[in-house]
C-alpha cells in the first residue's frame, strides 16, 4: 500500500486527481484505520489530508457558519461559532465515541463515509448543511441530502475532496433537537438517532426539516412530514402519534442486526418525536 502525505489543498487536489477511483481518503481515520486492520478494505492508495490545517477552520460569516472538512469533534465542542449558529451539532459531537476519539473523528470523514448510523448527519440534514466539494476540475456545492446517496455512497467524484460544510443562520423561535439512543450513554453505535428543526410563526409551523439514522440504508429527511406540518400548528397528543406513525412507516426502513431490531428502531423513532415536538420549552 502506497501512502501519499499531503499539506495543502493543491497537493490533496493534485494527488486525488492523479489517483485512481479506488484511493482511500485518510482524514482522521476513525473509520479507515478500523476496516484497514479488520481487512475489509485493501486499498493500494491512500491519501493522507489530516495535516491540511487550512481545512480545519470555522468561520462565522453573515449569513452563517463554515466548517472546514478536517475540523473534529471535539473543536465542534468547544467552537463558539458552532455554539451560536448549531447548538445540536455540538450536543451530537460529545456523543461520538471517547476523548481520543472526539479529536480525531472529523465532520468531512462522518460526511464521506456516509454510513447511515452516523452521528453528526442528521443534525447536518436537519439543519440544511450545504456541502462543499473541490477537484483539479472547480468546486462545486449541494444540499447534504444531496450528498449522501445510500449506504456509504456519496456524490463525492474519486478526484474530489470535501472541503466544508456550510450551515445557514437559524431563524428566530426555532424548536432544535438531537437525540441519540445506544446500549448505553457513552461509547456507543446508535441504535436510533434522530435531529429536527422546526421554525415558528407564531403557533403555526414556519419550516421543518426533520431527520433521522439507523433506520434506514443511509440518513433520511422526512420531507413528507415536514411538507404536512407546515402551515399549521403542531397536532396534539393522538392526532400527533397517529400523523406520525403513518408519515414514519412510508419512509422509515430498519433493520434487524446484532445493535437491535427494526421493530424497537420503528418505536423508538416515533416516541422520541413525539416526545420532542410535544416539548415548547425547547423552543430556542
Amino acid at each position: 500500500m502506497k501512502v501519499v502525505s499531503t499539506r495543502s489543498l493543491d497537493d490533496a487536489l493534485k494527488a486525488l486527481r492523479d489517483a485512481g477511483p479506488d484511493a482511500r481518503i485518510l482524514a482522521g481515520g476513525t473509520d479507515l484505520m478500523v476496516e484497514m486492520e479488520s481487512g475489509r478494505t485493501h486499498p493500494a492508495l491512500v491519501v493522507d489530508v489530516w495535516k491540511i490545517d487550512a481545512l480545519r477552520q470555522i468561520r462565522e460569516m453573515q449569513d452563517g457558519v463554515e466548517i472546514g472538512a478536517l475540523a473534529d469533534c471535539g473543536a465542534l465542542i468547544r467552537s463558539v461559532q458552532v455554539a451560536r449558529h448549531a447548538d445540536t451539532l455540538i450536543e451530537a459531537a460529545r456523543t461520538v465515541g471517547a476523548v481520543q476519539i472526539r479529536n480525531r473523528a472529523t465532520i468531512g470523514g462522518n460526511l464521506g463515509t456516509a454510513s447511515p448510523a452516523a452521528d453528526l448527519n442528521p443534525v447536518l440534514f436537519a439543519l440544511g448543511a450545504r456541502v462543499r466539494v473541490a477537484s483539479t476540475r472547480g468546486e462545486r456545492e449541494l444540499p447534504v441530502e444531496a450528498f449522501v446517496k445510500g449506504y456509504r455512497t456519496t456524490d463525492r467524484a474519486h478526484d474530489e475532496l470535501i472541503t466544508s460544510v456550510f450551515l445557514p443562520r437559524r431563524p428566530a423561535h426555532e424548536l432544535r433537537f438531537f437525540r441519540k439512543v445506544g446500549t448505553r450513554r457513552a461509547q456507543s453505535i446508535a441504535k436510533v438517532v434522530v435531529s429536527a428543526a422546526v421554525a415558528f410563526d407564531g403557533e403555526r409551523v414556519q419550516a421543518a426539516r426533520i431527520s433521522a439514522g439507523s433506520v434506514a440504508d443511509r440518513t433520511l429527511l422526512f420531507d413528507g412530514l415536514a411538507q404536512e406540518l407546515v402551515g399549521a400548528p403542531l397536532p396534539q397528543a393522538a392526532k400527533l402519534s397517529e400523523f406520525l406513525r403513518r408519515h414514519l412507516d412510508a419512509a422509515a426502513a430498519p433493520r434487524d442486526d446484532v445493535r437491535s431490531t427494526a421493530r424497537y428502531r420503528r418505536f423508538v423513532l416515533q416516541r422520541i418525536l413525539e416526545s420532542s415536538l410535544r416539548s415548547p420549552a425547547q423552543v430556542r
